[in-house]
């Protein structure tokens, strides 16, 4: 799923942010729907401690372009973890 980060959608965004995003992409692959909340939770204060912030407009450009590459079981993971997001937000 690398290649998502090579697409002309994401080229504006901060390549410290698309970093940020690749580790979590990593970090969260496996984890169960019980797991998923607390480990948002920990990435939201990973990124505040790390002063790395996005705009909406760019949250929705990674969601769309990672669903461009992600197979259907990833784009529901997906689906879910904005869902989750959101609805902390």
């Amino acid at each position: 799923m690398a290649s998502w980060l090579n697409d002309p959608e994401v080229a504006h965004i901060d390549k410290s942010k698309l970093d940020f995003l690749q580790m979590l992409v990593f970090e969260s692959d496996g984890l169960s729907k019980e797991q998923m909340l607390p480990f948002l939770m920990a990435v939201a204060k990973r990124s505040k401690d790390n002063h790395i912030n996005f705009t909406q407009e760019e949250i929705d450009t990674i969601i769309k372009t990672l669903q461009k590459y992600a197979a259907p079981e990833e784009i529901e993971k997906m689906n879910k973890m904005v869902a989750m997001y959101r609805k902390r937000s």
